[in-house]
């Protein structure tokens, strides 16, 4: 096996599969010899070729970032030498759109999942409680204990738990604006999602996120599978508490009614990420995982891809791949958002990558955003939402959010995602209820590692055990299992209940 791979046949770098040792020869594919000039880690950059100063510095047949001073072939190619400027971007509005070739709707893929009285289906049924201010949490908590015990939902096997998603905002701010419609439009995502087949929200009673407006702007109502109240209209902490109990011993027979049926994979709604990126990510993991993309998009499926600020950088890509000019210019437009909000905060967009991204080789906010690009797959770009926006179109959409994950993730199932798929290089620990999360590793050394906490090894492909089209339909095989209910290891682990994170913006006063 080689000890290096060259992406592209216009870069002017490659990347280490092995260490490369100072003085090692590198054999290129024209003939050429190259020897190393110093020692290089695994995923890391080696120079093919010689790059002046100021030159861009070219992988993924795009640039990555500007050469700081001049550097012969055999050079490592890092933050000592590479900034994050490149030139100016092609965003040439839908140049690379073209048609989906869809699967025939009687040959499509399907899971057995949970069918909703509103036609959504679920791929988990939980009972949710939800909170509207952090005054709430405690009850909630304490509610969810008295049914998380060894042995609580044995007559009720239908059932996937009880979980409470508390947070740490609804109230401090502002009733109305861009931070009070973000936590609305979270809030009203869950107690609708269909990993839910039941739902209590909690309020303490006086705060900015008022329970009864809530419910009455957004078609909420008590239902047998939907309760509100708030703690001081119910008598204080206890009485809450013996409430909301009571509540959901009512509301388990009605959820264990449900049962898993046939459904099409057209109704499924993948949200993807990536945390712990190293340089093999957007080589192994992330192609893979856009390879199954692709194929859930034939299917019918949607698959949410997110994260703003690692985009940034390679942003064009996804405006040439835009449906129309209008998902293209919103796509820009939330990009500018970002440049305005992070100016207002003292810092810059490229700031990212953190310190572990760049000890696994990344350098620059480019060449991270090119490698978390590659698991949106290659289908056309066909909406772009708000954070926690309800997607309604199927294929492939954006949503706004930050890069940090487990706040990305929240508004993701809020717009409705119902499965997760998150790639990584260095290693995560991350569950999301009530809905499954699969993690795929970039690299066998990981896998090997944390075999614990990882679904799928994404490193066969560097092995040359699988390629990247071959790994992909392993994902979306792995995507409708566990859409039917086989659980993932962070499931097994019980990770889920603490990952709920709503964005918060603007002051808190």
């Amino acid at each position: 096996m080689s000890t290096f791979l060259q992406l592209h046949p216009s870069d002017n770098v490659a990347i280490a599969i092995a260490e490369l040792r100072q003085h090692s020869v590198l054999e290129m594919p024209n003939g050429r010899t190259i020897t190393v000039a110093s020692d290089i880690p695994v995923m890391h950059k080696v120079a093919t070729s010689a790059i002046c100063a100021g030159d861009m510095i070219i992988k993924y047949g795009q640039p990555i970032g500007t050469a700081l001073s001049n550097i012969e072939p055999g050079v490592h190619v890092h933050t000592h030498n590479c900034d994050a400027n490149i030139a100016a971007k092609d965003y040439r509005f839908c140049a690379s759109v073209k048609p989906t070739h869809w699967v025939e709707e009687a040959e499509r893929a399907t899971f057995m999942g949970f069918h909703r009285t509103n036609g959504k289906v679920g791929t988990r049924n939980y009972i949710g409680i939800l909170t509207s201010v952090n005054c709430s949490a405690t009850v909630a908590s304490h509610i969810a204990a008295q049914f998380s015990y060894p042995g609580a939902l044995d007559d009720f096997a239908n059932v996937d738990g009880v979980v409470a998603l508390t947070h740490e905002s609804g109230c401090g701010m502002r009733t109305s604006g861009e931070a009070y419609e973000l936590l609305e439009r979270t809030l009203v995502g869950y107690a609708n999602h269909p990993n839910f087949g039941g739902v209590v929200l909690i309020g303490l009673g006086c705060e900015s996120m008022q329970v009864q407006r809530l419910l009455q702007d957004n078609g909420l109502a008590n239902t047998p599978s939907f309760k509100a109240f708030t703690i001081q209209e119910s008598g204080g902490t206890r009485a809450s508490i013996a409430k909301g109990i009571e509540t959901i011993r009512d509301m388990l027979p009605l959820v264990n009614g449900y049962t898993r049926s046939p459904a099409p994979a057209s109704e499924l709604t993948l949200a993807v990420q990536c945390g712990g990126s190293d340089a093999f990510s957007g080589i192994t993991a992330n192609p893979a995982l856009g390879a199954a993309c692709d194929l859930l998009v034939r299917h019918g499926g949607t698959v949410i891809y997110s994260e703003t600020p690692e985009i940034y950088g390679a942003e064009h890509l996804l405006t040439q791949r835009s449906e129309s000019p209008a998902v293209a210019e919103k796509l820009l437009e939330r990009i500018r958002w970002w440049e305005n909000y992070t100016s207002m905060h003292g810092f810059e967009l490229n700031n990212n990558p953190s310190p572990g991204n760049k000890s696994g080789g990344l350098t620059t906010i480019v060449e991270k955003s090119l490698g978390a690009q590659a698991k949106a797959g290659t289908t056309n770009l066909r909406a772009v939402y708000l954070y926690a926006e309800q997607v309604k179109e199927k294929g492939l959409v954006f949503m706004d959010s930050p890069g940090f994950d487990p706040v990305s993730v929240t508004g993701q199932v809020a717009s409705g995602a119902n499965v997760i798929c998150f790639t990584t290089g260095r290693g995560s620990a991350f569950g999301f209820k009530p809905v499954p999360s699969l993690k795929l590793a970039s690299n066998n050394e990981l896998y090997a590692k944390m075999r614990d906490d990882i679904d799928i090894n994404c490193g066969e492909i560097i092995s040359g055990n699988l390629s990247v089209e071959q790994c992909g339909q392993h994902i979306f095989a792995r995507i409708l299992a566990t859409a039917s209910g086989e659980q993932t290891v962070s499931e097994e682990l019980g990770y889920g209940h603490n990952e709920f994170n709503p964005w918060k913006l603007g002051a808190t006063v």
